[in-house]
């Protein structure tokens, strides 16, 4: 027996924000990063929306890209101060991921960060709140997926927090929040959903419900992710539906090392001033990883399917042909949105350096503990070909000099 959940509503389309209206409760707070959803005065009208709606509302802002452990300490504390029935969290998946596990904290004092990291291990929710996710980003699909990343800086690692129980009650997808994107986080989110939906696909845990959700996720986001990078507002509108259903997707089908991977690098390189952005990791490693899976032959005919939906083969071409037709195409993507193919571009010269750059010699002293943390990753467990300690660190090391796959 299977399991497939999704939020009890999703609200969507332009003006779906305004569902906020409709919520019954005394007590709501909003958990927000404090950037552009200021800026474009998102924050002031769902607060508004909240307030007609009947509710005292406070405010907790400040959420970091990439949230750490104590902040998740903190807006729990928070929450445990003001007792809120429902939690709204605004944003791009940092303030919901981090409001999804103050959540954790807040209904169940007694449960630590660690207690949170047991893959669906988690006590029982909605016994103090509700949660609602309203998505900014259109690609980490937080806003309807069962997972977190929540990241502990003193051990430079990004840790999923994973079950059922996190799943948002209400989910708002309202297009008008992801037109403020700048266009490299167009970039970095749009490949974080093609990674989602490819890796669902091709899951372990993949299902019939399941797969009708990531193909047309991948088909929307090749018709629609480069023309949203390049201004294309209908386009934008339509990746911010694609990023949604390809989270549909990863929650019940769960996802791959390419996730196990861009968790366990994403801070690794912290101290040297470089951090490497979810959604472009992901971007650089997708097509090793497929390389890697496409020689089992059960995730290479799911490859290929993948393909045959996309149009970008013959179909007469053979299994071979047609995997390097897709690791061709999602690499001639990557350059069309200016994301580079390897972690020694990252920050290099062909790269905004503001991420930083990940020197050779530090990627290579600490690559062996890198591989041992990213074979522990709850998203190892899906891939769909096992993978070794040894074989993860030849892989990383792959993504690392953009070097051939022959293992």
């Amino acid at each position: 027996m299977t399991r497939f959940t999704l939020p009890r509503d999703i609200y969507h389309g332009e003006g779906a924000l305004e569902a906020l209206k409709t919520f019954k409760g005394r007590k709501a707070i909003i958990c927000v990063g404090g950037g552009s959803m200021k800026r474009f005065g998102f924050l002031d009208r769902a607060e508004d929306y909240l307030k007609e709606a009947g509710m005292e509302v406070r405010i907790f802002d400040g959420i970091e890209s990439d949230p750490s452990v104590d902040t998740v300490m903190r807006g729990a504390q928070a929450m445990a101060e003001f007792e809120p029935d429902w939690i709204v969290a605004i944003g791009g998946g940092s303030p919901i991921d981090a409001a999804k596990a103050m959540w954790i904290k807040y209904e169940n004092p007694e449960c630590t960060f660690a207690d949170m990291c047991k893959v669906f291990g988690l006590p029982k929710l909605r016994k103090k709140a509700h949660f609602c996710a309203v998505s900014s980003t259109s690609g980490t699909a937080t806003e309807v997926t069962a997972f977190s990343i929540i990241t502990d800086y003193e051990k430079g690692i990004k840790f999923p927090i994973a079950d059922f129980e996190i799943t948002p009650d209400v989910a708002i997808v309202d297009p008008d929040l992801a037109q403020t994107m700048p266009k490299k986080l167009v970039a970095h989110t749009g490949m974080d959903a093609m990674t989602h939906a490819i890796e669902a696909y091709v899951s372990t845990a993949n299902s019939d419900y399941t797969d009708p959700l990531a193909i047309h996720a991948i088909e929307m986001i090749q018709a629609d992710l480069i023309k949203s990078y390049n201004g294309d507002v209908d386009a934008r509108k339509s990746m911010h539906n694609a990023q949604c259903l390809a989270g549909m997707a990863f929650s019940n089908a769960l996802l791959g090392i390419v996730h196990s991977m861009a968790h366990k690098t994403g801070a690794a390189f912290q101290d040297q001033g470089a951090h490497i952005i979810h959604g472009a990791a992901n971007a650089m490693y997708l097509p090793k990883v497929i390389a890697f899976n496409a020689k089992d032959p059960v995730a290479r005919k799911r490859y290929c399917t993948i393909v045959d939906y996309m149009g970008i083969a013959s179909k007469s071409d053979s299994e071979d042909t047609k995997v390097a037709k897709l690791i061709a195409y999602l690499r001639g993507m990557n350059d069309k949105l200016n994301i580079p193919h390897c972690i020694k571009s990252y920050g290099a010269d062909s790269y905004p350096a503001s991420q930083g750059f990940v020197p050779e010699d530090v990627f290579l002293a600490r690559v062996k503990d890198i591989a041992v943390n990213a074979i522990a990753d709850a998203c190892t467990l899906s891939n769909p070909r096992p993978i070794d300690a040894e074989q993860m660190e030849k892989l990383l090391k792959c993504c690392y000099y953009d070097t051939e796959v022959d293992f």
